[in-house]
Formats: C-alpha cells, structure tokens, sequence
C-alpha cells in the first residue's frame, strides 16, 4: 500500500507528554490535526473505509469575556465525522479552548462561529473538499438538561471468565456454531487502553450492536480485555475494534460506539457503523 503520511504531523511532534505554556488570547493556530490515514493502513484500509461514522466530543471548559470583560462560560459538543482526513490530538485542542479565556467576544455566536471554522479547517486540513464540523454551545441555563445515563445492552460484564491477554488479540473473536443469526446489543464498562504519546490510561465503556451469527460473549470480552495494555488514541481503538468484528465474525451490520472518561476537560466518544445512521444523543455516563 502506498503511503500517503510521508511528511504528515506525527504524535511526536504534536504538544501531548510535553510541557506546554497555557496562552489565554484566542489562537486558532494551537490545533495540532494528526492524519487518519497511518493507521488505517496498519488495518488494512485505505481510502475508502468500510464504516461511517463520528468522534462526538463533549468540551467541559469552555469560557471567555464579553463586551465588559465579564466571564461567561458553556459546555461545547463537538462532532468531526470520520471522513475527515485528520483527528485533532486532545492536547492542542485543550490548548485551543484556554487560548479564549482571556478574549473577549461580542457573544456565544462569535464564540460558536469560530469554533466551527476553526476546528473545521483542521479537521479537514489536505482535504481537496471541506466540509463543517458539528458545534452546539450549551449556555448554563440549559446544563440541568445534560441527563447522565448507561448504554443500553446485555451486559457483557456479567461473565465470570479469565483474562491473560492484554494486549489485542482479536483470535479470540468468534461465532457460536449452530445458533440461529440474531440482532443484539451488548455492553462493556471493561474497555481501557492508553494514550499512543504518553501511556497515560484511558478507560471507557463500549457498546457493540449487530446482527448476523451470533457472536461466543465470552470470547468477545475477552476480546476487549484484551486492550488494556494496548496504546492507541480513542478513535483509532475504536476502528480497531469494529474491522476485527467485521472481518472475523462477518455479521451483515456492526456498529461500535464508545464513551471514554474525560482527560483535560475534554471526553471523545467516537462511532463507527456499517450503515448509515443517526447519530446518539450525546449523553454522558456516569464515569463521565
């Protein structure tokens, strides 16, 4: 396969694991956009992905001066779809939203218009089409509308099983012969991995829908287990765990979408589904 990252940003050049100056003047130029595309050929893809999908981000530290220099404050979700070319590294993009701090805007509209454009711009950087970036601004008024609530499913921690194997083993996906196909949903609070730069932890639930044979839950928790060693940014654990499913349990539709704790005031719940779909309401989890 052809590389098409020779000469793209690298983890290593981005300002995760390094000691960084908080800047509090807007500076859309503290986005650091990190390509897609290294590891998706370590998955065997190129271009064209067999998913669609989102990374759904919820900014829990959003804030910056009116007019008078009066603070004002607001949760921020996010959505970058995964056609994009390139994820934005976590980092530079809490670095990003303290760069409002101490910059005053004319109101919440300004604010969202610049988070739009600009996270947009990096999402979509080397692209030769661009699109937008999903913001919704949620002012205080409205955070008692914010519900906290489970992914729905079969829980897959229920299982009393062994665990050896923490690092991706994906052998340890398979059907259950002789079973009917079935369409289900099952649910893990299990899955953790650690940051690609730092090693840092990153823990989060996952919830698997699909049809088609039906999948051994054992061997698919095992399978999750299986990452806790593992280092990956989110959403490329989660294309990870979607092609391993489609390739080796084959079900005719698949969907995996997970919610990771938040790091930095910032949580990352990425999609990635065999067929077109709305997206979930963004809500949080307990743990979130």
């Amino acid at each position: 396969m052809t590389d098409t990252t020779a000469g793209s940003p690298t983890p290593a050049q981005s300002p995760l694991g390094k000691t960084a100056s908080y800047i509090d003047q807007y500076d859309p130029a503290l986005l650091f956009p990190l390509p897609r595309a290294a590891k998706r050929q370590e998955l065997g893809l190129g271009e064209q992905v067999p998913f669609f999908g989102a990374d759904v981000w919820t900014a829990f530290e959003v804030s910056w001066l009116n007019p008078r220099g009066k603070p004002q404050l607001a949760l921020a979700h996010i959505t970058v779809p995964c056609e994009t070319p390139n994820i934005i590294e976590s980092k530079s993009f809490k670095l990003y939203l303290n760069s409002f701090n101490n910059t005053r805007f004319a109101d919440a509209a300004e604010v969202l218009t610049r988070l739009r454009v600009d996270l947009s711009e990096a999402a979509w950087r080397g692209a030769a089409g661009t699109s937008t970036v999903g913001v919704r601004l949620l002012g205080p008024e409205l955070f008692d509308q914010e519900p906290v609530r489970e992914l729905d499913g079969l829980s897959l921690d229920r299982l009393d099983i062994a665990c050896d194997r923490y690092s991706p083993a994906p052998d340890l996906l398979r059907t259950t012969p002789g079973e009917p196909p079935v369409t289900e949903t099952l649910v893990s609070n299990l899955l953790k991995s650690n940051c690609l730069v730092t090693g840092q932890p990153d823990w989060g639930s996952v919830q698997i829908s699909y049809s088609g044979d039906a999948i051994d839950q054992e061997g698919l928790l095992q399978y999750l287990v299986s990452f806790r060693n593992h280092n990956e940014f989110h959403e490329q654990c989660v294309e990870r765990i979607f092609m391993d499913i489609w390739q080796r349990c084959k079900p005719t539709r698949l969907t995996v979408y997970a919610r990771y704790t938040r790091r930095g005031g910032l949580d990352i719940n990425p999609l990635r589904t065999s067929h077109p779909q709305t997206l979930p309401a963004n809500t949080r989890t307990a743990r979130q």
